[in-house]
């Protein structure tokens, strides 16, 4: 199974509104983060489309924005965040918080997997179970045919000792 990735670098767009930042223009401003938000959520659109494929895939996929300023920025707008996972199903991830979520993720697909091999382990222990039992059942008869048997040979031993008796006058 795949973990899918993208990084995407949409600096035109995030350039334009520090730029409107930085000349006060509010209205420019207020465009340019328009704009950016828009693009970041066709990228994500793009990535969903693209790569999120289970069960070859995870049924979400990571963007990678390599910009803390810019990884900031998608956070602060309000709703954005939670957009791109509940539509696209792309979690936004920045330069500091990667590595973090990755060794999340990581812990929790080997926490699968053990679960997954635990199961398994009881389903083969569930089996030799109902194999030792039906082998106690086939010993146990085993066990009662042998005491027949030791007791017909003791039966017939007396037998063979009684007829070879011979009496003396």
């Amino acid at each position: 199974m795949f973990l899918p990735i993208d990084a995407k670098f949409p600096v035109e767009d995030y350039q334009r509104l520090l730029d409107a930042q930085e000349q006060g223009d509010i209205a420019l401003a207020s465009e340019a983060g328009k704009a950016l938000e828009n693009r970041i959520k066709a990228e994500a659109k793009s990535i969903a489309d693209k790569y999120i494929d289970p069960p070859q895939s995870t049924d979400f996929a990571l963007i990678f924005l390599p910009f803390e300023g810019l990884f900031a920025e998608v956070l602060r707008r309000p709703g954005l965040w939670e957009t791109l996972q509940r539509e696209y199903k792309v979690i936004v991830t920045g330069p500091t918080t990667i590595t973090a979520l990755l060794n999340s993720l990581q812990m929790g697909f080997q926490t699968l997997a053990i679960e997954k091999r635990s199961s398994d382990v009881w389903k083969v222990l569930g089996s030799v179970k109902s194999e030792f039992s039906k082998f106690g059942d086939v010993l146990e008869k085993t066990q009662k045919n042998c005491k027949k048997r030791v007791i017909r040979f003791i039966k017939l031993r007396r037998e063979h000792e009684l007829s070879n008796v011979t009496y003396a006058p």
